[in-house]
């Protein structure tokens, strides 16, 4: 079964500068992915740990050193390669797993969040999640009442049938290892405030890629633990998440818009380089999923289309590949992420929408 979190990145520029491939991160000197633990300020590390049968190839993990111990913003992907450097990188700043006393996580995502609860289960300490990733726990601790993968019925909605079809025949109906989503210490909800150490971290219920998703801003130290929600050098997927959300692109954009708000901070992302400015990233994030909202919208002028017609009219990564070019899994990230700009589309009264066997048909809505 493909999993209900994994963790797949649109990889499209956002009008973002140097490509994630070629990345170098100022920290390190080298590209961002280059193993090491990294210190992006005193007394924290970033430690890019490995993603096998990704894309992006590495997740950044934060280490910040505090007088109780370690608190680490993300886990990593519970495998024993990305476990085995964890251990060797902590031991190169003098830590182990024994110093570990508390995981941040920012979101559900099993890049994200699994290590973290095998550690922390394993370490007895605290793991920290959004409350709003509960349904997604939920959903995979009980998948034996499930007749198909649930990422189907959202495909089919989108009118992408086929890949829908191709997916169940991917499925090899083995069931997630549940210990690698176990439920956390501490649900998090709303925007709050959190002491490591001496600093202070405010937590900001962030919502879009993920509903739960939350960054940590520490404003006095000008940065931002920005998970996956501002990325440096690629888009977040949007629309890639069950449960469903009503308005996933929605949510994010607004959340954007609430970073935007904070101070200019210093971008510590998940993928990517550590980034100069929330400001310059998250404007160039907004205009384009503005453009990406125009483009679908002039794509209406054919007649009533599903997200998959859509998407076949748009073009997919930095290179502006054509849909049917695309493998099938990004195919279906696609489809869905397209369904939801059009759902914005939507909810702006732009367009209208029809539920039908074809899946979501939309429409240029007429003229007030």
């Amino acid at each position: 079964m493909t999993s209900a979190t994994s963790s797949t990145e649109q990889p499209r520029p956002g009008r973002g500068g140097t490509p994630t491939a070629y990345a170098v991160s100022p920290d390190s000197g080298e590209h961002w992915t280059a193993e090491g633990a990294w210190p992006v300020a005193p007394g924290i590390h970033r430690i890019p740990l490995p993603l096998p049968m990704d894309g992006l190839k590495a997740i950044n993990v934060y280490t910040i050193e505090t007088d109780d111990g370690l608190t680490l913003v993300d886990g990593g992907w519970a495998i024993p390669e990305a476990r085995e450097l964890l251990e060797r990188c902590l031991k190169g700043i003098g830590a182990g797993f024994a110093d570990i006393n508390r995981f941040l996580v920012t979101h559900v995502h099993r890049d994200h969040f699994t290590m973290a609860t095998v550690l922390g289960r394993e370490l007895g300490v605290d793991v920290a999640l959004g409350a709003d990733e509960k349904p997604a726990l939920d959903l995979l601790n009980n998948l034996e009442g499930l007749t198909e993968n649930p990422f189907a019925a959202v495909l089919r909605s989108a009118g992408a049938h086929d890949v829908a079809e191709q997916w169940l025949s991917m499925d090899d109906g083995e069931l997630p290892d549940l210990t690698l989503w176990q439920y956390p210490t501490t649900w998090m909800r709303g925007d709050h405030r959190i002491e490591v150490g001496a600093r202070t971290l405010d937590a900001v219920h962030t919502p879009g890629h993920t509903p739960g998703h939350f960054v940590f801003a520490e404003t006095d130290a000008e940065l931002l633990f920005a998970g996956d929600h501002v990325l440096p050098t690629i888009t977040p997927s949007i629309g890639f998440t069950v449960p469903a959300t009503d308005q996933p692109l929605g949510d994010f954009m607004a959340s954007l818009a609430r970073v935007r708000e904070l101070p200019d901070l210093r971008i510590l992302p998940a993928h990517g380089p550590v980034s100069p400015s929330t400001h310059t990233r998250v404007d160039e994030l907004l205009a384009f999923h503005e453009d990406r909202l125009d483009q679908s919208l002039a794509a209406l002028s054919a007649g009533p289309l599903t997200g998959r017609d859509v998407a076949g009219r748009l073009g997919w990564t930095r290179h502006e590949t054509a849909y049917d070019a695309l493998d099938v899994f990004s195919r279906g990230m696609a489809a869905m992420e397209t369904k939801a700009h059009l759902e914005l589309l939507a909810a702006r009264g732009q367009v209208t929408r029809e539920v039908t066997d074809a899946g979501v048909l939309y429409a240029t809505a007429p003229p007030a």
